[in-house]
C-alpha cells in the first residue's frame, strides 16, 4: 500500500497521540492540527488523501470547517468524528457528502476500518476479485471439456458473464484479456456443440432445450390464464449481459418470479427468430401454413410485417379468444405515444410490444462514426445500452405498467456478437445478404468456419430453391465476398451482428415479473 496522508483536526489532538502512533505503524502519515482555521490554511498548501475532522471545536466548528473545506477541495474525503448523536448534526454532515461518521470515543481499529473502507476499498475489492477469478478460471477451463447439454452451457455462460461484469469494475486489462480468451474458447466449443446437436433437437432428441416457438405458450399463456393484464415486451437484439445491467432498475418496480434462458433458433435473425416467437411455429411451418405472411430472404418487401397476424393466429390455435393489442416501437415518438395512451390497454388481456431500438443501435454502428466511437467493444456497448435504457420510453412504459399492476414478461428474439474475423464466401447473385448466415445455391466457403445445412428442412427452414442450403458463421466470424474484400472487411469488422452461432446470439433471456 502506498503511503496515505491524513490531516487530523481536533482541538484535543494532543490526547490522540496513541491513535496517531497506531496509524503511523500501519504506514499512514498523520498531520495533526488544533483548529478549523489551522486546517484550512494547511489544506491550501499541502495535499492530503483524507481528513479526520472533530465536530465539536471552539471557534470554527467542525460543520463550519467542513463547509469551507468542501469549497477548497470538493473531492477530498472527510470522516466526521463527534461526541454528539443529535440527528440534525448527522443529517447536515451527511448532506455535505462526508465519507463516514464516527461517534466518540473511537478506538484505533474503528478509525483504521473507516480509512480502509474509504481509501483502500477499490484495491481490496480488486485483489479479492482477482483472486476469486483466478480460482474460477481453472474450474471453467476444466468444465469446458465436459459441457454436453444446453443447460450446462447456460450455466457456464452465466458464470463467464458474471466475471465479465465483475472484472469490468476493477479495470485490469490483463485479466480482461484472459477472460476474453476464455470466452473465445467457450464459443469455439459451443459451436461444436450446436453443430453436433442442433438438427437432432427436431427429430430424435428426447428433451430439446426451450426454443423460440415454445416461449409464448410456456410463459405468456399461463399469465393470460391467471386472468391478469399481461404486458409482453420483446426487446429486439437483447443479450444476457444487457439484461443483467437493466435488471436492478427494473427490480425497483417488479419482483422477478422466474428468469429463464432459452435458445434462439437458427438463423439468429429477426425474420426467423421473432416470427417464430409470435407464431409458435418454425419457419418451414410458417411458410407452409401462412404463405401470405411469410417472406424468404430474397423476396421483396419487409420480412417482419405480419407479427400481429402471426400472434392472432397463434392465440386462435391455442383457443384463447381474448382482446389483445400489438405495438412496434421503432422511434422515440412512437414510444412516447404508447406511454401517453397506455392506460387504454387495460381493456386487453394481452399487450405485446416490440422495441426495436437495441437492434437499431447495433446496426447503426455500421453506419455512424459516432456510434463506432461509443461502442467499440462489449463494455462500451453495455454502457451505451444502459444510457439509452435509463432515459428510454421503454423504462417509462415499465413504470407505467407497474402503476397499473400489469404482469410483465420481458424477452428477446436473439442476441448479437461483436464480429472480428472475416471468412470468404462465394455465391450467385441471389445469395442472401446477412453477414452471419447465408442461404442460396452453389455457395463456396471454408467448411471449418461454418455450420452447413445442405437440406434446410432438417432444421425446419424453408428452401429458396431445390438445391438451396444454409451456412451459419461460427464464433465471431462474418462473411465477406472476395471482390472488394479489404474494403468490406474494414467496414464491418468490430461491428455487432447476428444470424450465426455464438453464446451471445443463442442463449437469451425470458423473464417473468410481478409488480411490487
Amino acid at each position: 500500500m502506498q503511503n496515505v496522508k491524513i490531516l487530523w483536526v481536533d482541538d484535543e489532538v494532543a490526547l490522540l497521540k496513541p491513535h496517531i502512533i497506531f496509524l503511523e505503524e500501519k504506514n499512514y502519515t498523520v498531520t495533526p492540527c488544533n483548529s478549523g482555521y489551522e486546517a484550512l490554511e494547511i489544506i491550501k498548501n499541502e495535499l492530503f488523501d483524507i481528513v479526520l475532522l472533530d465536530e465539536n471545536m471552539p471557534g470554527l466548528s467542525g460543520l463550519e470547517t467542513l463547509a469551507q473545506l468542501k469549497v477548497l477541495k470538493p473531492n477530498l474525503p472527510v470522516i466526521m468524528i463527534t461526541k454528539s448523536e443529535e440527528e440534525y448534526i448527522m443529517e447536515e454532515a451527511i448532506g455535505s457528502k462526508i465519507a463516514d461518521y464516527l461517534i466518540k470515543p473511537v478506538n484505533p481499529n474503528q478509525i483504521l476500518l473507516s480509512l480502509k473502507k474509504n481509501l483502500d476499498h477499490s484495491r481490496l475489492v480488486s485483489e479479492k476479485t482477482t483472486s476469486n477469478y483466478q480460482q474460477e478460471f481453472r474450474k471453467i477451463s476444466m468444465e469446458l471439456a465436459s459441457v454436453n447439454s444446453f443447460e450446462d452451457w447456460n450455466r457456464l455462460y452465466q458464470r463467464l458473464l458474471h466475471w465479465e461484469l465483475e472484472l469490468e469494475s476493477i479495470d485490469d486489462l490483463g485479466l480482461t484479456e484472459i477472460l476474453e480468451s476464455q470466452k473465445q474458447e467457450a464459443n469455439a466449443q459451443f459451436f461444436k456443440f450446436i453443430t453436433k446437436n442442433y438438427a437432432s433437437w427436431f427429430h430424435e432428441y428426447d428433451a430439446p432445450p426451450l426454443l423460440s416457438p415454445s416461449i409464448f405458450k410456456n410463459f405468456v399463456v399461463p399469465s393470460i390464464k391467471e386472468n391478469k393484464n399481461t404486458l409482453f415486451i420483446v426487446i429486439d437484439n437483447l443479450r444476457f449481459d444487457q439484461w443483467h445491467i437493466f435488471k436492478p432498475l427494473i427490480q425497483k418496480y417488479y419482483a422477478i418470479e422466474e428468469e429463464i434462458a432459452y435458445c434462439s433458433i437458427l438463423p439468429t435473425a429477426t425474420q426467423y427468430a421473432r416470427n417464430a416467437l409470435f407464431s409458435g411455429l418454425m419457419p418451414l411451418e410458417m411458410e407452409s401454413k401462412y404463405p401470405n405472411y411469410w417472406k424468404n430472404d430474397t423476396e421483396e418487401g419487409g420480412k417482419n410485417l405480419f407479427e400481429k397476424e402471426f400472434l392472432s393466429a397463434h392465440l386462435k390455435r391455442l383457443g384463447l379468444d381474448i382482446p389483445f393489442d400489438y405495438f412496434k416501437i421503432t422511434n422515440l415518438q412512437k414510444g412516447k405515444d404508447l406511454v401517453a395512451n397506455f392506460s387504454a390497454t387495460k381493456q386487453n388481456k394481452l399487450t405485446a410490444v416490440v422495441y426495436n431500438f437495441v437492434d437499431m443501435l447495433s446496426h447503426s454502428r455500421t453506419e455512424m462514426n459516432m456510434i463506432k466511437e461509443l461502442a467499440s467493444d462489449d463494455k462500451a456497448y453495455r454502457s451505451l445500452s444502459m444510457s439509452w435504457f435509463k432515459n428510454s420510453t421503454l423504462f417509462e412504459l415499465i413504470q407505467k405498467a407497474h402503476s397499473l399492476k400489469y404482469k410483465l414478461i420481458i424477452t428477446t428474439d436473439h442476441g448479437t456478437i461483436n464480429v472480428k474475423n472475416p471468412t470468404k464466401i462465394i455465391g450467385d447473385k441471389h445469395i442472401s445478404s446477412n453477414l452471419r448466415y447465408k442461404t442460396g445455391r452453389s455457395m463456396s466457403y471454408n467448411n471449418k468456419e461454418v455450420y452447413a445445412v445442405n437440406n434446410p428442412k432438417d432444421i425446419y427452414l424453408p428452401s429458396l430453391h431445390m438445391s438451396s442450403s444454409f451456412v451459419f458463421a461460427k464464433e465471431d466470424y462474418f462473411f465477406a465476398y472476395p471482390n472488394n474484400y479489404n474494403h468490406f472487411v474494414k467496414y464491418y469488422k468490430d461491428t455487432f451482428q447476428h444470424g450465426g452461432i455464438s453464446l451471445e446470439e443463442m442463449i437469451i433471456p425470458c423473464v417473468i415479473l410481478d409488480p411490487k
